[in-house]
């Protein structure tokens, strides 16, 4: 019987939902792309793609019809930078592939085959209203963490919408640490190793002639290749603005570099630099206090002064449950719209924030045709909420990914009502005294 029942599970599992054809009708409208909310507004999905999205749009016929009742419809989220479906529990090594810091590779790294679509960590974050997230590697053992991907959040098994998305790098303290000690090192490391990939890209031989002296392996030359002319998005944790400064800079000896800043701390010092630069930003507004010394400049002004300066800024989660709280974005957004009525303090527009976890995240993983709006032709993510996204009592009561509906229960809420109440003989033998 028990076996009849896991397999009954694991075929139900197997088969995706089919993507919905669905008009969501009288709704305060966000189509994510910074313009404001739109009344009475229409979205309609069909064969898992926003085809239309609007005041006056019509229903076509035969379509399912939603009536949101006045609340806000938005796209889904988009976690700027998180590392949802490699972490299950931190502290557990084999639930753990956020890391390979044992490995002898490293730009090669590629977390597709890490990632589990069934951790529980995924639809905690899909019933906080994330459909779509950036995930990036943790580590390596040398200074390239790895390739990261652009993946869905929806109940099912094919969670990679884009492997290979991006390449991550860490400078400042962390890259210190890996290249020897010095800020030096780390600069002179990364050119050596993409100078290599350069070499080898022209001629595969030279990194066999190498042999132990060769600087990166085979495959993380290929992956780095793909960095050097710009087919790959490179991702930057940097915080301090000296070190901004020498990261812009690198696009003089690597001019098709597609960089995006992760951190950003002191970005607001350099903020023309970046903007000149024509280089995006994902910070965190909760970085308001100077924990170590390449965050002295640290404020929680950053986002609306890069933003103010030109620059194309995402709000991300990291440094604080990057994994399991991608929620806190909502709350992050919503925080900076609260800046604004603070005298002195720099925050965005309503408009703008939702923005910066829908669309300008999009933008950054070189996405923006695909996800992160409800643009005709993205994809039908979309999240009826009971009020105001980024207000913090704020909660999800629809979702859809792809066009596909999703249930919001999560392993959490099954625990909950199965340990509300619990009534002698309706426990787990474990409990049976």
């Amino acid at each position: 019987m028990i076996r009849t029942l896991l397999l009954s599970a694991a075929a139900l599992i197997a088969l995706p939902a089919a993507a919905q054809d669905v008009a969501i009708t009288n709704a305060k409208l966000v189509i994510g792309d910074g313009s404001a909310p739109i009344e009475g507004g229409t979205v309609v999905v069909r064969g898992g793609k926003v085809i239309a999205a609007g005041r006056g749009v019509a229903v076509p016929a035969g379509v399912e019809s939603v009536d949101a009742e006045g609340r806000y419809v938005t796209p889904g989220i988009v976690a700027a930078f998180s590392r949802v479906g490699l972490v299950e529990v931190d502290s557990v090594a084999g639930s753990n592939d956020r890391s390979a810091s044992r490995s002898r590779f490293s730009a090669g790294l590629d977390i597709a085959p890490a990632l589990n679509p069934m951790g529980s960590p995924v639809a905690v974050n899909r019933a906080a209203g994330v459909t779509r997230a950036i995930v990036a590697p943790g580590s390596s053992s040398n200074l390239f963490a790895g390739q990261g991907a652009v993946v869905d959040l929806a109940d099912d098994m094919d969670m990679v919408t884009k492997p290979r998305a991006l390449q991550f790098v860490a400078f400042g303290e962390d890259g210190s640490a890996k290249a020897g000690g010095s800020r030096a090192a780390t600069f002179l490391l990364f050119r050596e190793q993409l100078l290599a990939a350069r070499s080898y890209a022209r001629n595969p031989a030279t990194l066999a002639e190498w042999g132990n002296d060769a600087m990166i392996q085979r495959a993380d030359a290929e992956a780095l290749v793909r960095v050097i002319n710009g087919t790959t998005p490179l991702f930057v944790r940097v915080d301090r603005a000296a070190d901004i400064l020498n990261v812009l800079k690198l696009k003089g000896d690597f001019p098709a570099l597609k960089l995006v800043l992760v951190g950003a701390t002191e970005g607001w010092l350099v903020a023309r630099e970046i903007a000149a630069a024509k280089v995006p930003a994902i910070v965190s507004p909760l970085s308001d206090l100077p924990d170590s010394f390449e965050r002295l400049g640290a404020t929680q002004s950053n986002a609306g002064r890069l933003e103010a300066a030109g620059v194309d800024v995402s709000v991300g989660v990291f440094d604080d449950d990057d994994a399991h709280k991608m929620g806190y974005t909502t709350q992050y957004a919503g925080n900076l719209v609260g800046l604004t009525k603070l005298p002195g303090a720099s925050g965005l527009t309503w408009d703008q924030a939702f923005a910066a976890i829908t669309s300008a995240p999009a933008r950054a993983a070189q996405m923006e045709g695909s996800i992160g709006s409800l643009k005709p032709g993205r994809v039908g993510d979309v999240v009826i909420w009971d009020h105001d996204p980024l207000e913090l009592g704020s909660r999800p009561v629809q979702i859809w990914i792809d066009g596909k509906r999703q249930s919001l229960t999560t392993r959490q809420d099954r625990l909950r009502d199965r340990y509300l109440t619990p009534e002698e003989g309706a426990l787990p033998k474990a409990y049976d005294r």
